[in-house]
């Protein structure tokens, strides 16, 4: 059995993220921080889920505590695309990123006994053109209206990737080999 010695907090209420920490052979206690998730003016992409990141491991879990959190967007063209939460911006988000390259970009805290570090991981991703059907079809599936970018790759929406370079799964929404390579510098040991 794979175990991690300190208890890992993960600051985060994403599915996503909790099946891959667990896939790892990771086993963490979930909390859930409040954090505004506001974009500020003229802020970057890779400044935004820093940030974000950052807070939210701020928000849930003491210093010493062994805790990942992590925030995920879709970059495209400048523009940051975050959860749709609406069937007309989902369409919208998909109409952009269809026969286009994107970035999905991550900022990732951990923290251990050791202290903090911050990270932003992206991977880009090339999409094939969608028709409309597809869209539609895909948004009434009801997949796309809580996944950064309105898609999931580990989803219907992997059907819509042509190719993609760097970590799949980032494109999740967890580096998790970067992540796991941190908790380790930062004195959480743990076994896969």
């Amino acid at each position: 059995m794979n175990l991690l010695k300190n208890t890992l907090i993960l600051a985060s209420s994403s599915p996503q993220r909790l099946s891959l920490l667990v896939e790892a052979g990771l086993n963490p206690e979930v909390r859930i921080p409040e954090v505004d998730e506001s974009i500020f003016p003229n802020e970057s992409a890779e400044s935004l889920v820093k940030r974000l990141a950052v807070e939210k491991l701020d928000a849930v879990v003491n210093d010493g505590e062994c805790g990942v959190a992590a925030d995920t967007v879709v970059a495209i063209d400048e523009n940051i695309l975050g959860k749709p939460g609406s069937s007309e911006i989902a369409f919208e988000m998909l109409q952009t990123l269809s026969g286009k390259t994107h970035k999905v970009i991550t900022g990732v805290a951990v923290s251990g006994p050791k202290g903090r570090q911050s990270l932003v991981v992206s991977t880009l991703v090339i999409w094939r053109k969608l028709s409309r059907e597809e869209i539609i079809t895909y948004i009434e599936s009801g997949e796309p209206l809580d996944k950064a970018g309105g898609y999931g790759i580990q989803g219907g929406g992997k059907d819509f990737v042509v190719s993609f370079e760097g970590s799949f799964d980032n494109i999740v929404g967890l580096p998790v080999k970067e992540v796991i390579s941190c908790l380790s510098e930062l004195g959480c040991s743990c076994s896969k």
